[in-house]
């Protein structure tokens, strides 16, 4: 049992533990070197020979801090996820995520190198999500230093598919989770140039992916295109007239992002298919969405005889840190204000999706999400961290698996 409630969470900061200070701002380069070594592996999520690559690194990693590491099979086929496990004296089980995968194709390196530039890291996935990667690597070092062992197990678990809705590794985070009282997820923080402090995020969206596929008729299009049914052109209509359509269900969002039709310069396409992001942040938004378009659909046909099907798949649940996770967000703060009373925002909410939702899924564990470095450029050009944020985030990760450590109560006999 942990004591987490709002009434438990502290108000003001407490003196700063100055060893552990001292020790993470010492820690700084050595999580510089392990950010060049790590954005220096090009890992787009469909890229598996980089991302396995990048998994051995981390395997060697954990082993090296003593955990004992195994591989976890991916349910969607992929490469493994990499689990490291340490076994402690006191009674917290905690679990620690981040993703090794980034958006990036291979060959990004060439165009957008690792380089610093004054406070700027810059290198493709730096932020999102190898910055979380180094501060729980980095954060565990400096308790192994110090001797920590006032936890059951803390559980380390990197995935390589988040990137793309977590198909293989979501159902493993969802079930680990269940077994913990806490899981502390380290997406990034936004850069202090873009919202002046650091943070922590209290809810995300859910993330559902939407198919529109429309059948016609294939015909000569140069001697009989009149005899065919064109796919394509209803498919375009179609997306216009959808378009709009998530303004008018609550909590939801949706972006036509991908289309394909047709193999053949000389045929009419029989055959036409349209994805879509959609992002959820109510319970019914799903079903409410996939209605509305299924409704819009119906109103018009620009090409007679075709036939129009949309679908809807739910990916990724949404997260809401919910009270426990709001008194982890309220111990972060704390810990943050005894940093010369530094603040700490509590960010309400993102369009973006985060493995935080699987980890939440069940109810049973506290999560809180956005641990790991400021950055910014997350899945565009340039994408870069703040190193004056690393210091700070190594100090909040690990004082508050300290006294996270601390709260947990032995269990009822």
């Amino acid at each position: 049992m942990l004591g987490l409630g709002a009434a438990s969470a502290p108000a003001r900061a407490a003196t700063a533990d100055a060893a552990l200070r001292t020790a993470a701002t010492k820690e700084q380069a050595a999580v510089i070197d392990t950010l060049r070594d790590l954005v220096t592996v090009e890992s787009g999520s469909t890229d598996h020979e980089g991302v396995a690559t990048l998994m051995t690194y981390l395997d060697k990693r954990l082993r090296a801090l003593d955990a004992k590491v195994d591989r976890v099979a991916s349910a969607s086929g992929g490469p493994d996820m990499v689990r490291g496990v340490f076994t402690g004296k006191g009674t917290l089980r905690v679990m620690l995520i981040a993703h090794a995968d980034t958006v990036y194709d291979r060959g990004i390196l060439a165009r957008e190198p690792y380089h610093r530039k004054g406070n700027l890291l810059y290198g493709p996935g730096i932020a999102d999500d190898k910055g979380g990667i180094a501060v729980i690597l980095h954060a565990l070092a400096l308790l192994k230093a110090r001797g920590w062992n006032d936890y059951a197990t803390v559980t380390v678990l990197f995935n390589p598919d988040e990137e793309i809705g977590s198909p293989g590794s979501g159902e493993t985070i969802a079930t680990l989770a269940e077994q913990q009282d806490v899981v502390l997820s380290f997406e990034p923080s936004p850069a202090k140039a873009v919202i002046e402090h650091e943070g922590v995020l209290l809810s995300a969206a859910g993330t559902s992916q939407v198919r529109m596929t429309v059948q016609g008729l294939s015909a000569h299009a140069g001697a009989a295109p009149e005899q065919g049914r064109n796919a394509l052109l209803e498919l375009a209509h179609q997306l216009v007239q959808t378009r709009d359509v998530a303004t008018g269900v609550p909590g939801a969002q949706l972006n036509w992002t991908t289309a394909s039709a047709g193999t053949a310069r000389n045929q009419i396409p029989e055959r036409a298919e349209a994805g879509g992001d959609a992002r959820v942040m109510q319970a019914d938004s799903n079903d409410n969405l996939l209605a509305a378009l299924q409704a819009k659909v119906k109103e018009s046909q620009l090409v007679p005889d075709t036939t129009t099907t949309v679908t809807l798949e739910p990916l990724r649940p949404i997260y809401v840190a919910g009270e426990r996770g709001r008194a982890l967000a309220d111990l972060a703060r704390s810990i943050y204000a005894e940093l010369d009373g530094r603040q700490l925002l509590m960010h309400p909410t993102t369009n973006g999706g985060t493995d935080a939702g699987f980890a939440g899924r069940s109810g049973k564990a506290a999560v809180l999400e956005g641990l790991g470095l400021a950055g910014w450029g997350y899945h565009a050009r340039n994408e870069y961290i703040e190193i004056d944020s690393i210091p700070p985030r190594l100090y909040l990760a690990s004082r508050m698996l300290i006294e996270l450590g601390k709260r947990a109560s032995p269990p009822a006999r």
